[in-house]
């Protein structure tokens, strides 16, 4: 399995903080629940790398 394999699974993503200072990052799909928690350095490394992913999947559409 890769980024590229496609899967016909739907799933909920939330993203917040917690009450700890933490950000989370919860996916859920049917009976499975993952929370992910980043410190707030980690949290914004994440998402310059999801802008970035955006960014470039944008120019391969066109």
């Amino acid at each position: 399995m890769s980024i590229n394999t496609e899967r016909d699974i739907e799933a909920n993503l939330q993203i917040g903080p917690t009450d700890k200072g933490m950000v989370r990052l919860f996916i859920s799909a049917g009976s499975v629940e993952i929370p992910m928690d980043f410190d707030p350095d980690e949290a914004e490394e994440i998402a310059q790398e999801i802008i970035a992913a955006a960014k470039s999947a944008a120019m391969m559409k066109g």
